[in-house]
């Protein structure tokens, strides 16, 4: 599965995938107009909207309701290497959702292949620059 990363405009840079168009632009103060998540932002969303497959998945099999069911990623800082150290999860559910179910959600959400990913196999990145004519 290749992607295209395309440039319209500005600070925006769009990924070409499957027939989708994800966009992103840099907020206002990094130079962006603001009209889209930055990219790093996505990666958030791509681990929450993962792990929230799962947590899908896991209530409609079971014939659980999923109204009021939201989770929530936020990054944690490391100081000293200024990068994310640690992404903590929280699975918010209804006080009346059963009590039994939650440590269930938790190894549910914990399927998510994004956070396994970027857990386990912390894959190296190959950059490197090409001509048109190397692409034939």
């Amino acid at each position: 599965m290749d992607m295209k990363i395309v440039f319209p405009g500005g600070k925006k840079v769009d990924a070409l995938i499957e027939g989708f168009t994800i966009k992103t632009d840099q907020g206002v103060d990094g130079g962006g107009e603001g009209s889209a998540p930055e990219p790093f932002t996505l990666f958030l969303a791509s681990m929450g909207t993962c792990a929230g497959i799962f947590v899908l998945s896991f209530c409609q099999h079971r014939g659980l309701d999923t109204e009021g069911i939201s989770l929530t990623v936020s990054p944690e800082v490391d100081p000293e290497k200024s990068l994310v150290g640690k992404f903590k999860i929280n699975i918010i559910v209804p006080d009346a959702f059963p009590q039994k179910y939650h440590a269930a959600l938790v190894r549910s959400a914990a399927q998510c292949a994004v956070a396994r990913h970027v857990e386990q196999a912390m894959p190296k990145f190959n950059i490197e620059v090409l001509t048109e004519s190397e692409l034939s």
